[in-house]
């Protein structure tokens, strides 16, 4: 089998420290740093994922495998993941529990690889993850393209504005505002502004940075942010619930046509989808479904918040014995329907992002001639 483990070389080997190469001292910042080791990036993982793949379909075991790869691997802080891994599959550690061990590796890959491992066919899972990765690293190159510019353009905005009312429109007013003219309508609102921006501006700067600040550090406040994002916008929970569902999908697929029963599947897809509201979801759902004698339409209706489409399928899955079938649709419908929807949100954030800039340039512009052009006339007014 393309996922058989070398047998143990050291019974000891698990328990003797870890060697890092020369070289490979990582560097820390306390405030940032969480004591835990950095997952490695999306691409050099979709190339690990592959590379592993294809060996163990050559039939080559998961340790060599890995050893395989690690050799020569210019990375070097990954080579030593993956030799260490490799030292502890040979030591009569799984699979699953070797790369959990390393820290490395999010749940999702988690449970895929331990998918793989219950089911017999590990390249399938890694072929899986390799899949999964590259539309996450398509989704986050569609955000990074549209949130890239803002992110210079929006700062530079911001000190443009705020020099604007701190410099600019205070000479513009210590020039016209001279014996009894009183500022009316717009002069007045935008000098008004000035004051106000003079007064509190590096307070407004404080707090704005502290927000993204703690939006960086925190993974609490991000969750919440996304959960509420999710509950206003429409297109961004279909597309994460698209996400999660194809995830722990996929993994039900995998087990499910392997001849792993149903609820087995079902708790190992929860591993895949881990820190979302999916896995206590799927967890009880299976107990419902192997303890209680549920009908598994029934437990996933009463149980989770998976979508209707989902709970329809199974039911014809269920009733018809063709289980793997309808998995199979669904993955495929979920996975199309993301591309769809990852589509149609990058078009309205992109139309979002560019609106804000638009809009805070013009107000820039208005805040410091809008003064000028309408002195004139107002002072003509008064004087009549």
């Amino acid at each position: 089998m393309n996922n058989s483990q070398s047998p143990p070389i050291a019974t000891d080997s698990a328990t003797k420290p870890k060697k890092k190469s020369l070289g490979q001292k990582e560097i820390k910042i306390p405030f940032l740093d969480s004591g835990k080791p950095k997952t490695f990036k999306t691409k050099a993982l979709i190339q690990f994922y592959r590379g592993v793949a294809s060996m163990l379909r050559a039939q080559i075991n998961t340790a060599d495998a890995l050893k395989y790869y690690a050799d020569g691997l210019p990375d070097k802080v990954m080579a030593d993941a993956l030799i260490e891994i490799k030292e502890d599959i040979q030591a009569g550690i799984s699979v699953y529990d070797a790369f959990k061990r390393s820290k490395r590796f999010d749940d999702m890959t988690l449970g895929l690889v331990k998918a793989g491992m219950d089911s017999g066919k590990l390249d399938t899972a890694f072929s899986d993850l390799a899949e999964r990765a590259q539309t996450n690293m398509k989704f986050k190159k569609q955000l990074r393209k549209i949130v890239l510019i803002p992110s210079f353009v929006f700062p530079a905005l911001i000190c443009a504005f705020i020099y604007s009312q701190a410099r600019i429109v205070p000479q513009i007013k210590e020039m016209v505002v001279t014996g009894d003219y009183e500022p009316q309508g717009p002069v007045r609102f935008f000098f008004t502004l000035s004051d106000f921006v003079i007064k509190w501006w590096p307070l407004g700067i404080a707090i704005l940075i502290a927000i993204v600040v703690s939006f960086v550090v925190s993974n609490k406040l991000r969750q919440g942010v996304l959960v509420l994002a999710m509950s206003k916008i429409q297109i961004l929970r279909k597309l994460i619930q698209g996400f999660r569902q194809v995830t722990f999908l996929g993994v039900i697929k995998l087990l499910h046509s392997n001849g792993i029963n149903m609820a087995k599947a079902i708790r190992t897809s929860a591993t895949a989808v881990k820190g979302t509201p999916y896995e206590a979801e799927l967890l009880r759902a299976a107990d419902q479904y192997e303890k209680a004698g549920v009908p598994l339409a029934i437990a996933f209706t009463k149980y989770t918040s998976v979508d209707a489409q989902v709970v329809h399928m199974m039911a014809i899955g269920e009733k018809s014995a063709s289980m793997s079938t309808q998995l199979d649709m669904l993955v495929e419908m979920y996975e199309i329907d993301c591309d769809q929807y990852m589509e149609d949100f990058t078009n309205i954030l992109n139309f979002f992002v560019m609106g804000g800039a638009v809009s805070l340039v013009a107000f820039v512009f208005l805040s410091v001639f809008m003064p000028v052009f309408l002195m004139g006339p107002e002072m003509m007014q008064q004087a009549m």
